[in-house]
């Protein structure tokens, strides 16, 4: 994700970043200038007193309106998506500190916590790549049979939450926790897979397929034609017209498909890594805290 100050008005028009829709852009934006120029050149060449094309400005009018509601749609959706994505995150942030805070401050052995201690932030890492292309082992702190027991599982973040709760079992039958210990510790379990639930249907479900379909090609015709209703009034500059426009349009739509799936490496998608590193390091600062008593 791309830190920034959204201040600063000169640095952000002057710039241009990776992820600027202009650099990925630009072969589309050269094709649709020379398209345009074949169409004004014949337009202007062979059909200089053509009256059907002078009515056409009203009609595009009509048309870009509707277009651009359409458009606003599609964005608002999927920034829906990305800050619901970040809200989730953020509920992550939050559960993994309250379970540290109270395995800590319980009277589980030393041997539990230290579990928790590499769990909890191994959760987090798991979650974050398993909404990527799978969980890479390499980032968790396991033990030999742990790191066996997840090479077998399917669904990685379970499998640790499982983990979890078969461990504050275990201290509940030696009577190291009681039952509302437990009770107040498995509500923030249950939101681990309550989390990346909700994490994997942002993921899974893109808008429709015939939505984003008909938009594309909504956006292709329009923008291709809307020469025939320029070239009467702006001539050689419908170029400049069309190529500025079919740019703002398209951008819309590149930027919407890029945050509606925040969970990967876009400049625009969330900054989990970070998010990562930062539960882990509270983790760690929880886990090493104890105050003493009077």
């Amino acid at each position: 994700m791309i830190k920034y100050d959204p201040k600063s008005w000169v640095l952000h028009i002057l710039s241009i970043h990776k992820s600027d829709t202009v650099r990925m852009l630009w072969k589309e934006l050269l094709y649709m200038a020379i398209l345009t120029s074949i169409l004004t050149y014949i337009e202007i060449t062979y059909l200089p007193n053509a009256k059907w094309t002078k009515d056409l400005m009203a009609v595009y009018s009509l048309v870009g309106f509707v277009l651009s509601l359409l458009l606003v749609f599609r964005t608002n959706t999927g920034y829906e998506r990305w800050w619901e994505g970040r809200k989730k995150w953020g509920e992550l942030v939050n559960n993994t500190r309250n379970l540290a805070i109270k395995i800590n401050a319980s009277s589980v052995s030393d041997e539990t916590k230290s579990f928790f201690r590499r769990m909890i932030p191994n959760i987090t890492y798991a979650v974050k790549e398993h909404l990527r292309n799978g969980v890479v082992l390499e980032e968790l702190d396991l033990t030999t049979d742990e790191r066996k027991l997840l090479d077998e599982s399917s669904h990685i973040p379970n499998t640790l939450v499982n983990g979890m709760y078969n461990r504050l079992e275990r201290e509940k039958k030696v009577g190291n926790i009681s039952d509302v210990e437990m009770m107040i510790v498995d509500t923030n379990l249950k939101t681990f897979a309550d989390i990346y639930g909700a994490c994997e249907r942002i993921k899974n479900t893109p808008i429709p397929y015939s939505y984003s379909l008909f938009l594309k090609k909504f956006i292709v015709l329009y923008v291709t034609t809307m020469p025939l209703a320029f070239i009467t009034s702006f001539g050689y500059w419908s170029i400049l017209v069309v190529v500025f426009v079919f740019y703002v349009l398209v951008s819309m739509e590149v930027l919407a498909e890029e945050i509606e799936d925040p969970f990967g490496r876009d400049d625009n998608d969330l900054p989990t890594d970070e998010l990562c590193e930062k539960i882990k390091a509270n983790c760690e600062e929880v886990f090493s805290t104890n105050f003493p008593e009077k």
